[in-house]
C-alpha cells in the first residue's frame, strides 16, 4: 500500500444529515495527529463553515480507546532530525487549525470518548462543545518528552479554576471521566455506550441552531447517571495546588511542596523531578504570560518555543526515552533548573521575525 493511500485513510470525511463528520482513523496509533489529517480537517472546516446545508460538525475517534492521544511526536522527531523545515510547518498548520475550530462559526462538536491528551486537546478544547464520557483520560504529559502543554494550552490552562492549570502542566496529571467535565475541560459528560445515538440525534436535527444543539447534548447530560457519585478527584487537595502552585519559579514551586510535606506533595515533587528542567521552566512562564493574553497571542508564543524545542536537546531525548526505546530514562540537557538561565529560557521566547506565526 503505498504512504499516500495510508495517509487517505489516516481520516474520514462524510456529510451526514445536517452535519459534517470527521473520524481521526488511526486506531492504532491512539488516533494520532498527523500533518496530513491536520490540513483535511481544517479544508473541510472551511468548507463547511461556508456550506449552507451544513449546520454543525462532529469530530470522533474511531476504535474503542481514543479519541485523539496527541499529534504523531514520533513521526515529528525522525522527520524534523533530517529537515527542520518539517517542523515549522507541522507546528505552524496545527496551530492555525486550532485557532480556526476556536473561530468556527458553526456548533463544533467533540466526542472525546477514550484518551485525549495534547495535540487531541487543541482540536477539541477550543470547539463550542467537548463531550466526555467514563472513557475519557485528558491529560498535557508534554514536560515528560521536553516539550511545553501547546495547542494553546498557554490559553486554557491558567484559565481553569484556582492554580489547577499550572498544577496538570508540570505534573501532566491525567483527569478521568466526570473530572473531564468537573473541570470545565468538556462541557458535558454522556455515557459511553449513548455515543451513537447521540450522534444520530445531532445529525437527524433540522436546520438546527446552537441553541438546538446544546438542548439535545443537554439531555444526554442530564440523564448520564454513570460516576455520578463521585466527587472530584482533586478535591481534597485543591487547597495544596493552590497554595503550592502559586509560585512564579519552578524551584519555589518545589519548595513550597517540600515544605507542606504531605503524601500528596511530595508525590508530586517526585513527578516533577523526572521532567526535563528546561520544559519545566519554558511551561510556567508560558502559562503566566498565556493567563493575560489572547488565543492568537499564546499560539504566536507556542510557535516561537515549538521551534525552539526542536532545535533543542531535549525533546528528541524525550522522544527516544518514553516512545521509542521506552527506558524511561531520559538524559535531560541541562540536568537541572540552575543550569537553566534566565538568559537560556529568553532565547525560547524570541520572535521569529518574518517567520513568526500570523493569523
Amino acid at each position: 500500500m503505498s504512504k499516500h493511500t495510508e495517509a487517505a485513510d489516516d481520516i474520514l470525511l462524510e456529510r451526514k444529515g445536517c452535519a459534517g463528520v470527521m473520524i481521526l482513523n488511526r486506531p492504532k496509533l491512539h488516533n494520532a495527529l498527523n500533518l496530513y489529517m491536520t490540513r483535511q480537517i481544517y479544508s473541510h472546516l472551511k468548507k463547511w463553515e461556508q456550506d449552507p446545508e451544513t449546520f454543525l460538525v462532529i469530530i470522533k475517534g474511531a476504535g474503542e480507546k481514543a479519541f485523539c492521544a496527541g499529534g504523531d511526536i514520533r513521526e515529528l522527531s525522525e522527520v524534523t532530525k533530517a529537515k527542520q523545515k518539517f517542523a515549522e510547518v507541522f507546528f505552524r498548520e496545527e496551530y492555525i487549525l486550532n485557532n480556526a475550530i476556536a473561530s468556527f462559526q458553526k456548533p463544533y462538536i467533540a466526542l472525546m470518548d477514550g484518551i485525549t491528551m495534547g495535540g487531541g486537546v487543541g482540536i477539541s478544547i477550543h470547539g463550542q462543545f467537548r463531550v466526555a464520557t467514563e472513557k475519557s483520560v485528558f491529560a498535557m504529559p508534554e514536560t515528560a518528552i521536553g516539550l511545553f502543554p501547546d495547542v494553546g494550552g498557554g490559553y486554557f490552562l491558567p484559565r481553569l479554576q484556582g492554580k489547577l492549570g499550572y498544577f496538570l502542566a508540570l505534573t501532566g496529571f491525567r483527569l478521568k471521566g466526570r473530572d473531564v467535565h468537573r473541570v470545565g475541560i468538556a462541557t458535558h459528560f454522556v455515557d459511553s455506550a449513548k455515543m451513537g445515538m447521540l450522534e444520530e440525534d445531532l445529525v437527524a436535527l433540522k436546520s438546527p441552531s446552537k441553541e438546538d444543539v446544546a438542548a439535545v447534548l443537554e439531555t444526554y447530560h442530564t440523564q448520564s447517571k454513570i460516576d455520578q457519585d463521585k466527587s472530584f478527584i482533586l478535591e481534597e487537595h485543591m487547597d495544596k495546588i493552590n497554595s503550592c502552585f502559586s509560585a512564579n519559579t519552578v524551584e519555589q514551586i518545589i519548595e513550597n511542596l517540600q515544605q507542606d510535606g504531605s503524601p500528596f506533595a511530595l508525590q508530586q515533587l517526585k513527578v516533577i523531578n523526572q521532567m526535563s528542567p528546561t520544559s519545566l521552566k519554558i511551561t510556567l512562564r508560558h502559562l503566566i504570560n498565556g493567563s493575560s493574553q489572547t488565543l492568537q497571542d499564546v499560539l504566536t508564543m507556542e510557535y516561537r518555543l515549538s521551534q525552539a524545542c526542536m532545535r533543542g536537546h531535549d525533546f528528541h531525548e524525550g522522544v527516544r526515552a518514553v516512545l521509542i526505546e521506552k527506558d524511561q530514562s531520559p538524559k535531560w540537557k541541562p540536568a537541572t533548573l540552575k543550569e537553566v538561565t534566565d538568559e537560556d529560557l529568553d532565547n525560547y521566547f524570541k520572535s521569529l521575525g518574518s517567520n513568526d506565526l500570523k493569523f
